[in-house]
């Protein structure tokens, strides 16, 4: 063998090993990087999907009426506010109230089973219900027997238990912490609201020049494929779109009307949040099946039995009749790889994950259904070679 061959195949192990450590640090630091900022990465992943979901509406608007991309978006976008604020006007007091009833009917129920599941041997201790047995037991009417035996020694009593100003001020503290922290959750999660609804506009409002601009970051040679990567994650996230939320409207109108006529208290609620829940495949559906059935405990065991029947029937709706029929075209994943993904994404980055996992995997489908196009057309010009 010539020197000139062993110096050019050293030249490329060598290029081939400093090529490989360049993609593994990249690797590494990319994943580094979206753990610690998964948060903010998947807030914008939920703008772009926002995005995503405005386009297609506009996309169908097309179909029935002609007119410019910005007219069909600015009557899609009114068409919902006008939706949204006719239900907030319409039903604002009726949801406000069906709210407040339903989380202290959830409270008190979730105390009951907790006590239930004691009294028969299953230890709860595990189980944080976040002071829940201490409300209910604050809320308890006194009993008789602790009451004061006079009036001078009930006056006296009050005088002695009156708190000191170190207590008083540290209360005064504690109750300024507590304030602090709603008002920055509340105001924590209404920027998010906003920030996924500006980037959602901003997104639908001009679809092309993003496109344009992913596109353009990609070398010229690998343009053509990461053309149809970009356009077929597109079509896909749109049919999805679509069809979920027709199917969290049939879910929350099926269920809101039913419980209805079961007679269950804060229906409109539950069947709100049912829909929204509905978002989430199989865990979604198992927390609005669970929230349900706690919530019409309160109205006896009948009324618990034929909220449990009637949840099992939307998700036999759902699971059988509307998922196979709108999303057949959208999406094809086992639901045991679904549901594997969905609990990994949930441990790692919570919530977020948790509801965003189906979206996730959906992309990732479709890059691995591309290159295995790509390979099964490569591998009859390989034999024909």
């Amino acid at each position: 063998m010539a020197p000139e061959d062993n110096v050019q195949k050293r030249s490329d192990l060598a290029w081939a090993i400093a090529v490989g450590g360049i993609a593994t640090v990249s690797f590494a630091v990319f994943v580094v990087f979206a753990w610690y900022f998964s948060a903010t990465l998947f807030l914008i992943f939920a703008g772009i999907l926002l995005g995503v979901a405005l386009n297609a509406l506009t996309a169908l608007f097309g179909r029935v009426m002609g007119g410019p991309h910005a007219l069909r978006l600015t009557m899609v976008c009114l068409l919902l506010a006008a939706l949204l604020g006719g239900i907030v006007f319409l039903g604002g007091s009726t949801i406000a109230e069906q709210t407040k009833v339903l989380g202290t009917t959830l409270k008190s129920q979730i105390v009951n089973v907790k006590s239930f599941l004691e009294r028969h041997g299953v230890d709860t201790s595990y189980l944080d219900f976040g002071g829940l047995g201490n409300e209910a037991d604050a809320t308890a009417k006194p009993d008789a027997g602790t009451r004061p035996a006079s009036p001078a020694a009930a006056a006296e009593t009050k005088t002695n238990n009156l708190p000191s100003a170190s207590a008083f001020a540290s209360s005064g503290g504690a109750i300024v912490s507590q304030t602090l922290k709603i008002i920055l959750g509340a105001v924590g999660a209404l920027g998010n609201f906003f920030i996924v609804l500006f980037l959602g506009l901003a997104f639908a409002t001009q679809p092309g020049v993003y496109r344009k601009g992913l596109l353009h970051l990609t070398p010229k040679k690998h343009r053509a494929p990461m053309t149809e990567i970009v356009d077929r994650i597109g079509e896909t996230l749109e049919r999805w779109l679509i069809a979920q939320m027709i199917t969290m409207v049939a879910v929350g109108g099926v269920t809101w009307i039913g419980l209805m006529l079961i007679g269950v208290p804060s229906a409109f609620i539950l069947g709100v949040q049912a829909g929204l829940l509905a978002f989430i495949p199989t865990v979604g559906a198992l927390l609005a099946g669970l929230i349900v059935v706690l919530a019409s405990l309160a109205s006896g065991w009948v009324a618990a039995a034929s909220a449990f029947v009637l949840f099992l029937g939307v998700h036999a709706m759902e699971s059988y009749v509307l998922t196979p029929i709108l999303q057949r075209q959208a999406l094809d994943i086992p639901p045991a790889t679904l549901f594997a993904f969905q609990i990994m994404l949930g441990i790692v980055f919570g919530v977020w994950g948790l509801a965003l996992a189906l979206p996730v995997l959906a992309i990732v489908k479709v890059v691995i259904d591309l290159l295995r196009e790509d390979d099964d057309e490569a591998a009859p010009v390989a034999k024909a070679a």
